[in-house]
């Protein structure tokens, strides 16, 4: 790679035609061979796939079960379904059966139990022979269960499927969903509460934020204020976006073979955005810190790849291994993400190491037109060392080191104090705003059917095996008993029902109900308690450790409990039991790289410890704003709940890749001036002189891209640019640029050990170059620093 970047300054135009090429070629390939994004989502080996797995086995449509929305509604007074209330909702049932994407809508008040759409099953789903058989008491205890009405008849619901497409997707218009949601809000009163849910409508309605234009907007301006120079600033920007652009179709064409997320482009673009403006800054940056000196043109560039250039490909090589670790975890989902977010990262690395090189090279002087009144011309600073009050603020916190020490280690502690109570799962309606559409559907679902309507538990049991010719009924026996356990769906009550309907059924058709077809049955079970409280998670661990246990012994069936809540815990299980690996790998690996880089352990180690106390903070921060609520309103968080499983890991990987970023800029400066002068002090505070500048602006473009996605009308696009942004600022402002040179100030010559042995072998890799173009605080009449004067190695 360094190699490419020196052929590209050597031969700019061929270079950047090449690129150009290059470019080409892939956003063709994108656009022609790229697969279809998809939210599909497995765990290896766990119960909830099980459930699934046997489900599908056994022919039961496994992708209708969450497919679908529901209309809920109950007036201020009087039932649900009276004409007064059919005068409002049989309209509105009516127009959204009409819309293209509908098939179906129930009619809880038509007297036949007749729905309407296009699709619709006739008779209810119900077989007239069946019912036929049953007696008239039979028949109102069956239309009891399967009633949309709830029992004091004060909320109603009705049903939509949707359309499918040839792989079963749903295949649900934006403009249709719009409709849905529209419809209901307009009915909406204080006489007749109306609300909407299902995942189809989450962001039906609402145009996606241009996120990624108030990112660049943000970066334009910090980069006119540090550059001082209108095509300056372009240089770490076009880079960056025509990375993003091949970074786009990448991730288009990984989907070809892996399952890659809806939101993995967004995700990436945030990422490699960020990263793409930064890794242009310090290239860009030290090339003209080369022009400002005097330096050549060319000789400037090539001074800009060997060092900013070495540091850019180590620090992208660091994040893009960061996100490989995600692997270990075994689960496709992540797989997906991480060679999304792997790709884009890549791509955006390879510009600021191809194409940036070559256009610096191309421009010369030209890079520095278009000043602006607080502008630089080449050859302004000879003579003129940068860095006096970077160095003068190391001087300040080399005085009593200890103290900012221990204020920025509070100050991190302190912000991750909330990451003790992080509940993880996956969000429901309870936490959407009052008084919206969804949250009204799931109060009302709440107060008439109760809370467990809301998430329920899907028991899938497996009568293979099954040694009581009645174990189907010992088994909704067993689980209604079970604490905590509001009623199943069959219910106890209409098993002999279902029994004789199907015992008609099979004589209507000449044959006997068969005993094989029976062995896989789907139970719902509702708990007493929302998805979202404790004891629904106390109780998921009964079903599977207490009352499986009980009924295999009884019954020789065995129960296997799928459904939401469970797989939210059989995530949470996954990743807890791969992550000890995935830290081993991922902090292992960039702690080699650094001692490879320093030729120190004590450096590398105190980077991996910082690394994790930025993490914790910035999960302190994400639990205060997504649990707690703190500042939801300024930052247009709709409501509070757990946070996504996958999000803590995956803003790990992202976040240790880019804190070793700034450690590599931060201390690569050091290392050089510890090996000129073997004064711990100087080095940290001219490591400091030379870096500081560059580290703060980078933070601040790349917190600032990450803050710009929180607007996204995605949770989860919301939730990853909050964490990211907090983890970024505080990682450079606080962990890099205050804890980490008063740690490197007390710790003196120990900074910078590697046992003699180690330090042989391992080979000598050199970023930064020995360029005095940066100053200590303290200068002698000629020209000296006090420290350079008279070095004293300080241990």
């Amino acid at each position: 790679m360094p190699g490419l970047s020196a052929w590209a300054v050597r031969r700019p135009v061929i270079a950047l035609i090449s690129w150009f090429v290059a470019m080409i070629a892939i956003v063709s390939l994108g656009l022609t061979l790229g697969g279809q994004l998809n939210d599909k989502f497995e765990l290896p080996d766990t119960e909830s796939k099980t459930a699934t797995d046997l489900l599908a086995a056994s022919g039961t449509d496994t992708s209708r079960l969450d497919g679908g929305a529901t209309i809920v509604w109950s007036p201020a007074e009087g039932p649900a379904v009276s004409e007064s209330a059919a005068g409002t909702l049989v309209p509105l049932l009516t127009t959204v059966s009409e819309l293209d994407s509908v098939t179906c809508v129930s009619n809880p008040f038509d007297p036949q139990g007749a729905s309407l759409g296009r699709d619709c099953p006739t008779g209810g789903g119900m077989d007239p022979e069946a019912m036929q058989a049953l007696t008239p008491e039979e028949q109102q205890v069956l239309a009891a269960s399967f009633a949309p009405v709830s029992p004091d008849g004060r909320v109603a619901f009705a049903s939509i499927s949707f359309a499918t497409d040839a792989e079963g997707e749903l295949d649900v218009s934006a403009a249709d969903a719009k409709v849905i949601i529209d419809e209901v809000k307009a009915a909406n009163s204080e006489a007749l509460a109306i609300g909407a849910q299902g995942q189809v409508l989450e962001f039906a309605g609402q145009e996606p934020p241009s996120s990624e234009a108030v990112g660049l907007l943000v970066a334009i301006i910090i980069l006119l204020i540090a550059f001082g120079s209108i095509v300056a600033v372009g240089l770490p920007i076009v880079p960056a976006l025509l990375g993003l652009t091949m970074g786009q179709m990448g991730v288009l064409l990984v989907a070809n073979f892996m399952d890659v997320a809806t939101f993995a482009p967004t995700l990436a673009a945030m990422i490699g955005l960020g990263v793409g403006i930064d890794y242009g800054l310090f290239v860009t940056n030290r090339f003209r810190q080369g022009l400002l000196h005097g330096h050549d043109p060319k000789a400037s560039a090539m001074e800009a790849v060997n060092t900013a250039g070495r540091a850019v490909l180590f620090a992208g090589s660091t994040v893009i291994i960061a996100l490989m670790g995600l692997f270990v975890m075994g689960i496709s989902f992540f797989n997906g993400l991480a060679l999304a977010a792997g790709v884009t990262v890549f791509m955006v690395m390879l510009a600021a190491l191809w194409f940036l090189p070559a256009l610096l090279s191309l421009l010369g002087t030209k890079s520095l037109a278009l000043r602006l009144p607080w502008g630089k011309k080449a050859g302004s600073m000879v003579g003129h060392p940068e860095g006096r009050g970077w160095a003068h603020y190391g001087r300040i916190l080399q005085k009593r080191p200890i103290v900012p020490a221990l204020l920025a280690l509070g100050a991190v502690v302190v912000l991750a104090i909330p990451m003790f109570s992080l509940r993880q799962g996956f969000a429901d309606d309870s936490g959407k705003p009052e008084g919206s559409s969804a949250r009204i559907a799931y109060d009302l679902r709440a107060e008439g059917f109760g809370a467990g309507v809301n998430g329920p538990f899907v028991v899938v049991a497996d009568l293979s095996e099954a040694t009581s010719p009645d174990a189907y009924g010992q088994i909704i026996a067993s689980l209604n008993e079970t604490e905590g356990v509001a009623g199943t769906s069959p219910s106890l009550e209409l098993l002999p029902i279902m029994g004789k309907m199907a015992q008609a059924a099979a004589e209507a058709g000449g044959e006997t109900p068969a005993q094989d077809a029976q062995t896989v049955q789907a139970i719902a079970v509702f708990p007493d308690t929302a998805p979202q409280d404790e004891a629904t998670t106390q109780l998921l661990e009964r079903l599977r450790t207490e009352v499986n246990p009980q009924i295999q012994e009884a019954t020789g069936a065995r129960l296997y409990v799928g459904g939401t809540q469970a797989i939210t815990s059989d995530f949470t299980t996954v990743l807890q039991d791969a992550l000890p690996l995935f830290l081993a790998i991922v902090i292992g690996l960039g702690f080699l790289a650094l001692v490879l880089l320093f030729h120190s352990i004590v450096v590398p180690l105190t980077a991996a410890v910082t690394s994790l106390l930025s993490f914790a903070a910035a999960m302190g921060i994400t639990v205060a704003v997504f649990q707690w609520g703190w500042l939801s309103g300024l930052l247009g968080v709709p409501g509070t709940g757990p946070i996504f499983p996958f999000l803590p890991i995956m803003v790990f990987a992202i976040l240790f890749g880019l804190s070793m970023d700034y450690q590599v800029f931060l201390v690569t400066r050091m290392q050089e001036e510890w090996l000129k002068t073997g004064d711990n002090l100087a080095a940290v505070r001219r490591g400091l002189a030379g870096s500081g500048r560059v580290v703060v602006i980078a933070a601040a473009i790349m917190s600032s891209v990450f803050l710009a996605f929180v607007p996204s009308t995605n949770s989860t696009i919301k939730l990853f640019g909050i964490a990211l942004a907090s983890a970024v600022l505080i990682d450079a402002f606080i962990v890099r640029l205050v804890l980490v040179p008063s740690l490197m100030s007390m710790l003196g010559k120990a900074n910078w050990w590697l046992p003699g042995w180690l330090d042989r072998v391992l080979p000598k890799v050199h970023i930064e170059s020995a360029e005095d173009e940066i100053t200590d605080d303290e200068v002698t009449d000629d020209g000296v620093t006090d420290d350079d004067a008279q070095p004293v190695a300080v241990g």
